[in-house]
Order: C-alpha cells, then structure tokens, then sequence
C-alpha cells in the first residue's frame, strides 16, 4: 500500500535511527581499546572502519529498497540464499552478534558507573551495574518497552551536544606531534585495530528495519543511509584526533574502560570527566534499552522462519518474551565473564561475518536491486579482509580469544543443525516476504 506524502518517517527521522544505533555505547566502550592497539594512528583505524561500513551501506540502501522489510538482515539473506543450512546459521549468526552487541553495552555502563565508587570497590561495582543494568532493563521491556524509548531522542540529543562539546573545545589543546606518523602502529596494526572496534558503526543497518515506514523510500533510504554513516565517521574521528592529541597514549590505555571520561578532563577538568561519563551512562542505557528490544525480536523473526524454536515466536502481551529472557541471560553470562577485548572481537567479528554475506546477497539480487556488482563485490573483499586482519591481530596479542570467535560460529552452527535434524522444521519464508 502506498503511503500518502504525510505518512511514513522522513529523511531526518531515518537518519537520527542510523546515528543513534551508531553512537550508541559503541564509541564510550571501545575508544581505549583502539588506542591501544593504534596509539597515535587510532583516527585512521576508525576511518579504515568507516569506510567498510560505508561500501556495505550500499548494499542495504538497495536491499531495503527493494525489499522492505522489518526482518532487515534476515529477510535479505532468506531471499538471497534460500533456506539453506548457511542461511540459517548466518541468521542466528546475527542474534549471537546482536547478543554480544548488548554485553559490550552492559559492560560499558558498568566501567563508567564503577569509576562514581572507591577504587578498591569498583570491580564489584561494575559488576554489580553490569548485571543490573541488564535485569533492570530487562524488567523495563517486560513492562513498558517504550519508558526509555521515548526519551531516546533526546538522549541522543544530548550525547552529540556533549561530543560535539568535547570535539570544539578539545580541539585547541592538541598537540599535532601525538598524531604523527611516527606514533602510529604498523599499517596492519591499523587495519586490525579498526575492525577491532567496527562494531561502534554497526547500528547503521537499523535503519533497514523502518524501509516499510519510510516515505518516498527510493529517495529517502540511501541518503540516509550514506549521510549517518558519513556523518559518524567525521564524528569519531575528531573523537579519536583529540583523545590521542591531548592524552599520552599510555595515559589512555591504563583508562582503557572509560577512556572518553579521562580524556576530557585536560579542557575541561573533573566536571568534564563527570559530564562524559553520564553521557555515557545514559547513551549505554539506551543502547542497552534498543538492543535488548531488537535481539528478542530478532530471535521472534528467526524463530518464524524456522531457524530458532517456535516457542521464541510466540508473544505474550504482545511481546516475545521467551526470546526476551533467554537474550538477557545469555547476556549476563558473557558481560560478566568475558573482558572489553574479547567482546569486542566476537562482536566485531560477528558483523564483518555477516556485512560480508550482506553484500554478497546483494550481488546475487543486483538484478532486482538495480545494484552495481562491482560495489557489493568490493564490499564483500574488504569485510573478509578486515575479518582476516582482526583475526591476525588476535592470533598475535591474544590467542585464546579465537576460541570465542570460533565458539560463535560453532554455535551457530550447532544450533542451526541440531534444530533441523531434531525437528526436521523447514524454514517458511512466506512468512517474511510481506513482514
């Protein structure tokens, strides 16, 4: 059905979803870590980053013009492949990534917290906030999915006023030697440490979701998909150029978990510290909020497919609540168990997996799509080459991480595999064409 000029999201209700599922927790949890990995060259890795998740724009502007669809990802990758084996591990694939999405957000909210309690206590602290964060939320969504939802615009507000902020004034005290080429990581150091952190720019394949809401679609989704992204690149990059530009990098990296708040305090002193970490707060907050919400329904949307048990696609007081709490519980296990790098490298890892076979299903469709192959194809190389970096990176600084990488995709596999052979279930992809 067609919608009426009035009806619908417009341009700049779309680009806020993009921009808010990108400068979700994303930027306050990982800034230290890149960091550390790139010291004076972190600019360039989330640029390196950016640029990944700009090619791979590409392909969702297209997909989710041709086919809208609040299954997004899912709905692509069924079209695309059909109901294969892959196709539905790539999908739990997804929720897994989506899972570990929500941990690195919890465990954020818990790092920043933590540093409001003595020193001695903040590790109990942040474990405290990391689990109440969660169950908090979590009871939020049973009872009210929309309290922090509806504040999210203005949080979003907020937390670019108060980057923005921290970027003008911060700016003046940089000093250009700190960036020099001189203190950057090797080239492949760099790479690795961008997609160490890519999941900070996963939230713009949110804007997917809304393709069925939006109006004048063909217009208005793939400029707001290439004018978020382009947007939060400029934005952390003159993050990252004032954090190494006025903080030493050791400085940075012994602050790792809450490197934003300590990179404030040079223009702006301990209130400055304070004001970034309640940004961080409350933007983790939200994330936590939006992301809890959209894994169980993910898990609802996969499980209608066929890939997850039914009883996930069952909705009590119209909620997926089964998928709501198995979300939330295997959240709490990874958040309180696994440390800021490994999550991020499951959770970046996770979407490079799953951009790549996004691109590669646009190649396949490029006919219905209207799509230039030679794009999706470029996207496709430079997701698995970035996949290849990190997993470089890991092998040499942190080795037993692969096993969390390899548990990721094993499980998914697993589950996928052990369902169909268990039920004999068969994927009904009738369900999400029209969904």
């Amino acid at each position: 059905m067609s919608k009426s000029p009035k009806e619908g999201l417009g341009y700049w209700e779309v680009i806020s979803i993009g921009i808010g599922g990108m400068v979700g927790g994303g930027i306050f949890a990982v800034l230290g870590l890149s960091v550390e990995l790139t010291a004076g060259g972190a600019p360039v890795a989330f640029l390196i980053a950016g640029i990944v998740a700009l090619v791979t724009s590409y392909s969702y502007a297209r997909l989710s013009v041709a086919f809208p669809s609040q299954g997004g990802t899912v709905a692509y990758l069924d079209r695309a492949f059909g109901s294969g084996m892959l196709t539905g591990s790539a999908n739990i694939l997804l929720w897994i990534s989506y899972i570990v999405m929500l941990s690195l957000y919890a465990y954020a909210f818990g790092s920043y917290g933590s540093i409001f309690f003595p020193k001695n206590s903040q590790i109990l602290w942040k474990h405290i906030l990391i689990t109440g964060s969660i169950v908090g939320i979590t009871g939020l969504n049973l009872l009210n999915a929309q309290l922090i939802g509806k504040a999210e615009d203005w949080i979003v507000f907020l937390k670019l006023m108060i980057l923005g902020l921290f970027i003008a004034v911060g700016v003046y005290g940089v000093d250009s030697n700190k960036l020099a080429l001189s203190e950057w990581s090797s080239p492949l150091s760099l790479i690795a440490g961008g997609m160490i952190i890519f999941l900070a720019y996963e939230g713009f394949e949110l804007i997917a979701n809304t393709a069925q809401d939006v109006r004048d679609a063909a217009k208005t989704l793939p400029r707001a998909f290439y004018s978020s992204v382009c947007f939060v690149i400029v934005l952390y990059v003159l993050v990252a150029i004032v954090t190494v530009g006025t903080l030493p990098v050791d400085k940075i990296v012994e602050a790792k978990d809450y490197a934003l708040a300590e990179a404030a305090q040079p223009s702006f002193g301990r209130a400055g510290f304070i004001l970034i970490a309640i940004a961080a707060l409350l933007s983790t907050a939200s994330a936590i909020n939006a992301t809890v919400y959209g894994a169980s329904r993910l898990s609802y949307v996969i499980a209608k497919d066929g890939e997850l048990p039914s009883i996930l696609e069952k909705k009590i007081w119209g909620k997926p609540i089964e998928g709501l709490l198995i979300t939330s519980g295997i959240t709490l296990l990874i958040a309180n168990s696994a440390d800021l790098s490994s999550i991020s490298m499951m959770g970046s890892a996770g979407f490079l997996l799953i951009f790549a076979t996004v691109n590669a299903a646009n190649m396949v469709l490029a006919k219905d799509t209207q799509s230039n192959r030679i794009i999706s194809l470029t996207g496709v190389v430079l997701c698995l080459g970035a996949l290849g970096s990190l997993i470089w990176q890991t092998e040499v600084s942190s080795p037993g991480h692969l096993w969390f990488l390899l548990a990721m995709i094993g499980a998914s596999l697993f589950i996928e595999g052990a369902f169909r052979l268990i039920t004999g279930r068969t994927m009904n992809l009738s369900k999400n064409k029209n969904t």
